[in-house]
């Protein structure tokens, strides 16, 4: 039997350690497509609700995203205050994307308000609003006085639309790595001692 203050297996208790401790630190972050299968653009009259529905159904965390699709050349997507959601006011927009394929990332907690870019689509309902943590719904994530310095999110033009997260676990290259050096530690140590 191995003894425990021996440094080889101290060295071996480590290496399972740092594994075990690598797949549990795991964290997943998501990708949700606005709207799901309706995309971007004025509701239609069956749906003019969709994106307040949209919005109770996701509960949305820090390091997930946002995928707006839209036709470039007939819409955009802008984050506004709650005073210009509440108004459909298009002026000075927190942020601007207008690539048909805008990204936006949560980086912090807070109520976030978006709209459509175009004139009279945010008056048709094309508009969200969505809460990330333990917000009250009428602060807004930014006033005219909490801009950050730089811009939470950025829009991003893929050649093809993201694949959703994958329902199964996988392991990241650090956690292979980690198990690879692991098991080559074990079999070394176990073939010495």
């Amino acid at each position: 039997m191995a003894n425990p203050r021996s440094p080889r297996f101290q060295l071996l208790f480590a290496f399972q350690l740092l594994l075990l401790l690598q797949l549990q630190t795991k964290s997943f972050c998501h990708q949700y497509k606005v709207g799901d299968l309706d995309g971007w653009g004025i509701p239609t009259s069956a749906n003019p609700l969709v994106y307040a529905k949209w919005s109770k159904y996701h509960t949305f965390a820090i390091g997930d995203s946002l995928l707006f699709l839209y036709p470039p050349s007939q819409d955009s997507v802008i984050q506004v205050t709650a005073q210009s959601y509440d108004s459909c006011k298009l002026k000075d927009p927190i942020l601007y994307m207008n690539n048909g394929n805008s990204l936006f990332n949560i980086t912090k907690e807070g109520n976030f308000y978006f709209t459509s870019g175009e004139p009279g689509h945010c008056q048709k309902k094309q508009k969200l609003h969505f809460t990330v943590g333990n917000v009250s719904a009428e602060s807004p994530a930014y006033g005219p006085s909490a801009l950050p310095d730089f811009a939470p999110s950025y829009p991003t033009v893929f050649g093809s639309i993201p694949q959703p997260p994958s329902s199964s676990p996988s392991l990241s290259f650090s956690g292979i790595l980690t198990a690879v050096i692991g098991s080559a530690a074990c079999a070394i140590l176990s073939g010495i001692m």
